[in-house]
């Protein structure tokens, strides 16, 4: 529980300090590509609890299995469904990567 207050407030630290980072002076050149370095960051995060979410869903399907193998047939359609629409997001991500850093 601790962490996840010690990450909110990292969090809420990081929402905060972001107008001050996006109000840097344009004219100035250089500088650093923020779009790309939050794009990286946040494909990653798509990816790991991507990655947790697909453990979690093959975990609980074989658990269905184990308890009922009667049912096979609604647990994998169930399974496929849950797998197809977590990648699907990472997929959405990783298309906002590419149409921002572009």
């Amino acid at each position: 529980m601790k962490i996840l207050k010690m990450m909110a407030l990292l969090a809420a630290l990081l929402l905060i300090a972001a107008p001050q980072v996006f109000a840097a002076d344009a004219a100035a050149g250089g500088g650093t590509n923020w779009v790309a370095i939050t794009s990286g960051f946040a494909m990653a995060l798509a990816a790991a609890f991507g990655a947790l979410g697909q453990g979690r869903v093959a975990s609980a399907a074989c658990e269905g299995l184990a308890r009922n193998p009667g049912a096979a047939a609604p647990i994998r359609l169930a399974l496929i469904l849950g797998l197809v629409f977590i990648e699907t997001l990472a997929l959405f991500t990783l298309l906002i990567v590419f149409t921002k850093v572009a």
